[in-house]
């Protein structure tokens, strides 16, 4: 007699949860192609139908994903920025937050293809946060940093770096950490 696990029954919020962590795990193990809502509902032992429920598309699954992540790094960016204008003042930590959060996390691979698919609205989440960041941090900023002109530069080598860092940095002979040693450069630069 074979045993059949009993599924435990999870909240909506729980359930929530749990598929958007599996599609973060899926879009870092296997690329954004993986994030479905069949995937995610095989991971989590759910239904492609309350996945529907919760999400009401493979398009609205990955818009709340980006939503999530971007969240959580703005965040996590904010507070290593606030650190560092209250410290030494190096931006290496928010380099480098940054940077991960484009590669290892990611979201660098899940916004090109998202672009790349014609789906340019479910960028909004990501933009809003990284706004809503600027704002939060021109507003506390008393040395009139350019936060805009960094973070635009920044942004952008990080997603380039995510996409195409390694290829390039061996093709010129670099090591495949100097993009990340460039912006931490230009943000020293700019202040």
């Amino acid at each position: 007699m074979s045993i059949i696990p009993i599924r435990r029954r999870l909240s909506p919020a729980e359930s929530r949860d749990a598929a958007l962590e599996a599609a973060r795990d899926l879009l870092v193990e296997f690329g954004p192609q993986a994030v479905t809502l069949k995937a995610v509902a095989t991971r989590i032992g759910r239904t492609h139908a309350n996945l529907l429920h919760h999400f009401g598309s493979a398009a609205g699954l990955q818009k709340a994903l980006i939503e999530t992540m971007a969240s959580r790094i703005t965040g996590r960016i904010g507070e290593a920025v606030l650190r560092a204008r209250a410290g030494d003042r190096n931006p290496q930590e928010v380099v480098d937050l940054t940077f991960d959060a484009f590669d290892e996390g990611g979201a660098g691979a899940l916004a090109s293809w998202m672009i790349l698919s014609g789906n340019e609205d479910a960028l909004d989440p990501i933009l809003s946060a990284i706004h809503d960041l600027v704002d939060q941090l021109t507003a506390a900023d008393t040395d009139g940093e350019p936060i805009h002109d960094q973070t635009l530069q920044l942004v952008l080598m990080a997603l380039g770096d995510a996409l195409l860092g390694g290829p390039m940095a061996k093709a010129l002979g670099l090591p495949r950490g100097r993009a990340r040693e460039l912006a931490a450069r230009g943000l020293l630069a700019g202040r």
